[in-house]
This record gives C-alpha cells, structure tokens and sequence, in this order.
C-alpha cells in the first residue's frame, strides 16, 4: 500500500484576479519521484512554490483550499517549520556567494538560529554531502566559496543544503536546466539514490527526464491537473487527449 505525504485538495492559487491553479486535488506518494510537467504558464511552478510557501511571498498572491502534509494543513504550520520539512531547490544553483561550502550546507540551522556544537556541523556537513554525491570532490576545499564550484556542484551543493535540514520532502523547480548534459545525469542518479530516503517532487519541461526518473507524473495546463498516473502508463497510453497532445508535441 502506497503511504501518502502530501495530498491537495480543490487547491486554488491567484496573482491578484489571475487564477494560476485551479481546484487542483493530487496526492503524493513516499519515497517516489513525483514529475509535474506541462508548457510554460501553465501553473507547475506555483504549485510547488505553494507547497513551501514561497507563492504567498508574492504580493497579491492568494490561495483557497487546502494541502495536507500528512494531516497537518500546512497554511496553519509556521512557514519556517514547514520548510525544514519540505526542502527547495531551484532552477539557478544560488549558493550563498559570501559563505563556504561548509557555512552553506548549515546555512539553514544558522539563519534560523539552531545552535549547533562542530561536531553536530561537522557530522550535518559531511552527511549531507555525501547524500549530495559531492563530499568526495570537495572535503579538501570545504572552506572554499561555494560559488568556485561548476554548476553542477553548486546545484548539488543546493541539494545537501536541502537535505542538511532532514526535510520529508524535496521540491526541485527545473533544477537541471541550466546544467549541461552530463551535470544533468549526474543530478537525475543522485534523484534515484535519494529517493530512499526523502519524497521527491520535480517541476520540469523536460519530457525525457520525467520519463527516466519519475514514478508518477502530473501533466498540468491552463492552471488544471489534466492527468495524473504512473510515468510508464502516462507515456504510452495518456487517457486524455491533452496529454496526449503534450506529450507527442503538439503543443507545448
């Protein structure tokens, strides 16, 4: 039996009077890899935006319905509880260009005023790493500027800040398409070696990467969760026509 982490439910999501997300009702599965794809605009970075609560940022952002995680609604969490359990990881790497390696990884207990003795730093720092496949590259140079790295060591080194603060789920927002192809691949192993341990959910564009990493996928557009099922079945045999549109390049 499947065990859900987070559920939608007639979730609705506004700039001002635009309706980004339309009574959106999804659940999300632990330990999968979760792809929501669809043409630009259509609402997939919002929603994920909404699940840590970054869209309410945005002035005149406003949202109706609710998202569960597990069965707390996460609009009556603190936002600063809820995203130590739902980690993000953006389109751009964006280290923090003043801090090292190491300050990077723990940047989130710092800037939230968790006290840590070096040893917990150290022991966070060097896990986190190595969950980010990146510790053997960079245990000499921990003191070095995040931002000497290659792109595709800083989106990794993002990916160990993420997961440094133990969080239930991770959300990447097209986290590899400023990468090159063999940063991307590297990215998309450690997604499959993460999953063990975390929910994953992925904002992408990229049809084949959903493909290759993803258990389920939710097909978005105009603001609608058009479809939603396991990848394999999604891929071959899309009940909507919609879908099917997308995903043989018709539009999108």
């Amino acid at each position: 039996m499947e065990s859900t982490v987070l559920t939608a439910k007639n979730f609705n999501a506004f700039f001002g009077k635009v309706h980004v997300l339309k009574n959106i009702n999804i659940d999300i599965y632990k330990n999968k890899i979760t792809a929501i794809m669809g043409p630009s605009g259509c609402g997939k970075t919002t929603f994920i935006r909404c699940i840590n609560r970054l869209h309410e940022l945005t002035p005149g952002a406003t949202v109706e319905g609710n998202i569960f995680l597990h069965d707390d609604d996460i609009y009556k969490m603190y936002p600063i509880v809820l995203r130590k359990k739902a980690g993000m990881v953006f389109q751009r790497p964006n280290p923090f260009p003043s801090m090292s390696i190491y300050e990077n990884v723990i940047a989130g207990y710092t800037l939230n005023g968790i006290k840590l003795n070096k040893k917990e730093k150290d022991e966070i720092v060097q896990d986190s790493l190595e969950g980010a496949a990146l510790w053997n590259e960079v245990k000499d140079t921990l003191h070095k500027k995040g931002t000497f790295l290659s792109g595709g060591q800083q989106q990794r080194l993002c990916i160990a800040r993420a997961i440094a603060m133990k969080p239930e789920i991770l959300l990447l927002d097209e986290a590899t398409s400023a990468l090159d192809p063999i940063s991307t691949a590297s990215i998309e192993e450690l997604l499959l070696e993460l999953k063990k341990n975390y929910t994953i959910i992925i904002v992408t564009h990229n049809m084949q990467q959903a493909a290759r990493v993803s258990d389920k996928t939710a097909f978005f557009y105009l603001g609608e969760l058009i479809e939603y099922d396991e990848t394999k079945n999604m891929f071959t045999n899309p009940k909507n026509p919609k879908t099917q549109n997308y995903i043989t390049g018709r539009f999108g």
